[in-house]
């Protein structure tokens, strides 16, 4: 099976492990105390997973999911306004009660100026919600970055490369100016199931991770990617007796309540 190198966001693969994304979403979700008055911004919302869950634990509030990708906004449903703008930038008419992001804001450079720049945008009382992954040092990403390097080093080059999610203490430091702000980090050990013709965690990747790298490749030069990335994982994520593979999943976590 080869990877679609489409450039959008594909809603249906993303979805395949919809229940071990929520989960996270969930549990920021159930961080966020009572915030003022004011609307829920569900930034970089995707197809709208977690828009029942916002609309449960805020019901009187108005829910807005704003993002980038139009394909995947098409899908959403739940919300009572979508917005189609580039989440590095988008900036609200009237300050929101919540910011709320579920593993959206590592795919942004510059931490150390929009971590500051999002909690400005919300008023005193107001909450930033914010979940990443943290998996760049996990085997699963060490990979696809020597994999891809190794195959095509005319158009991989991590020589500058540093992790896009830093530690929790770098993020605690940046926000603890703006007012209350609790910082953790949770390792999942998810259980992929078996999967005929793919190894289980190339499944969970190539919706996310890997889409930098086969968005730079044609049809024939992923498939060669893919056959190299699966016998790396074989090794690193070998499967059990039943073909499911388990596949520890680092996430970082913080919500910041405006003073």
């Amino acid at each position: 099976m080869t990877p679609s190198t489409s450039k959008d966001w594909n809603p249906e693969t993303y979805a395949r492990f919809r229940g071990l994304r929520l989960r996270p979403a969930l549990d920021l979700l159930m961080q966020i105390g009572t915030p003022c008055a004011g609307a829920v911004i569900d930034l970089g919302c995707g197809d709208g997973a977690v828009a029942a869950a916002l609309r449960s634990r805020f019901p009187k509030r108005e829910i807005v999911g704003i993002d980038s990708s139009a394909v995947m906004l098409a899908k959403a449903r739940g919300y009572h306004r979508l917005i189609e703008s580039d989440i590095a930038s988008w900036t609200p008419d009237v300050p929101p009660a919540v910011i709320y992001s579920n593993a959206a804001l590592h795919w942004l450079p510059d931490h150390a100026a929009l971590m500051p720049r999002l909690a400005r945008l919300i008023p005193e009382g107001g909450v930033l919600a914010v979940q990443m992954p943290r998996q760049q040092m996990a085997p699963s990403h060490v990979a696809l970055r020597e994999v891809s390097a190794r195959l095509f080093p005319d158009r991989f080059d991590y020589s500058g490369w540093t992790p896009q999610v830093a530690s929790p203490e770098v993020y605690a430091r940046l926000l603890s100016p703006f007012g209350e702000v609790s910082v953790w980090q949770s390792e999942y050990l998810q259980r992929l199931p078996a999967a005929e013709g793919a190894h289980p965690v190339r499944l969970f990747t190539e919706s996310t991770a890997m889409r930098p790298i086969t968005e730079k490749l044609d049809a024939a030069e992923a498939a060669r990617f893919v056959a190299a990335y699966e016998a790396v994982l074989s090794s690193d994520y070998p499967a059990e007796a039943d073909g499911s593979v388990f596949f520890p999943f680092r996430r970082s976590f913080f919500v910041l309540t405006r003073h």
